[in-house]
């Protein structure tokens, strides 16, 4: 079946050539020119995954997000003009998967795409459930339970989480995280990873400013508790 992708930005132009590009490529997309009607489209379409502008009018992307991500956790792309560090810090704080700078090139555009359909479907054949302290993450079902509860994450807390449990007390720099979670060498931040464990940790950890699960290790990176 199928992929479906929404593709939202203000711009006609845009909305099009991301449309017509897709399409050759075997996703079925739809459109919308705002976040208002964004939200329509995917409350009736559920799409596998969103591209979204971040400036618009009647409702911009990070609001879209702000009020989207209260319903799913359907992979989210940046489609971001803003070069500023901190506009794509944001959006990540918000809950978005990954962002693509404006200009893109559609075949890195393409990349992206597939590398997170790839995480939200769990698709590597590695043990399906894992146990670790009071967690139980579930491959096959996508599901996380801590202490009983369960949580939602996104696709892409859920990848980093999975990394870090499959090898409790490897330390993983940022730089090796970023690549096991973009799957290319497309160039990225860093502070990604920074920001997903900081909104992992705020979802799962019983104090996230005194984490009892996800360490950090300064002047490295992180690791999952051994313990």
């Amino acid at each position: 079946m199928k992929k479906t992708i929404l593709v939202v930005d203000d711009k006609a132009s845009v909305r099009t050539l991301v449309r017509e590009y897709l399409v050759e490529e075997g996703f079925r997309v739809v459109a919308a020119e705002n976040g208002l009607n964004a939200l329509s489209v995917a409350r009736q379409e559920k799409p596998d995954l969103i591209l979204l502008d971040i400036m618009m009018p009647e409702m911009g992307g990070y609001e879209f997000i702000r009020e989207y991500r209260k319903e799913h956790n359907t992979p989210i792309i940046l489609l971001t003009a803003k070069l500023e560090e901190s506009d794509k810090v944001l959006g990540l704080e918000l809950g978005a998967d990954d962002y693509v700078t404006k200009p893109f090139g559609m075949r890195e555009l393409l990349a992206r795409i597939r590398a997170v359909l790839r995480r939200a479907e769990q698709a590597e054949p590695q043990s399906t459930i894992l146990r670790a302290s009071d967690i139980v993450l579930d491959k096959d079902n996508h599901t996380v339970n801590v202490s009983g509860k369960d949580v939602e994450l996104t696709p892409s807390e859920f990848d980093l989480l999975a990394i870090l449990m499959a090898s409790p007390g490897r330390v993983y720099s940022r730089l090796d995280l970023l690549e096991k979670l973009q799957g290319t060498s497309f160039e990225g931040m860093a502070r990604t990873i920074d920001v997903h464990i900081r909104n992992l940790r705020s979802k799962i950890e019983p104090d996230s400013e005194n984490p009892r699960y996800i360490e950090t290790i300064f002047g490295v990176g992180y690791r999952f508790r051994s313990d």
